[in-house]
């Protein structure tokens, strides 16, 4: 008999929409449900993209970036697993 294992621990976590809904907070939804709400602080590059430019972020690499942005976001940076997170530059 196998063990259920709770929670995320075998997820790869895939994002699927990225919005602003409050003034300098980012939500982040994944295909597994989860939906992060974090300050644009933590991302100085999103903080200098204008805020009519930011509906338009596309993914590359798994993670989010914007015509005028030189950084991708990875899910691991959102979700705070450093480990796993390999920093591209595009």
């Amino acid at each position: 008999m196998k063990k259920q294992i709770d929670g995320y621990w075998n997820v790869t976590p895939r994002i699927k929409d990225v919005s602003f809904p409050i003034r300098g907070k980012m939500q982040v939804v994944f295909y597994d449900g989860r939906i992060i709400i974090m300050p644009i602080s933590a991302f100085p590059s999103i903080k200098k993209i204008p805020m009519k430019e930011r509906k338009n972020w596309y993914l590359i690499g798994g993670g989010i970036t914007w015509d005028c942005c030189t950084e991708v976001i990875h899910p691991e940076q959102i979700l705070g697993n450093y480990a796993l997170y390999n920093h591209d530059v595009i």
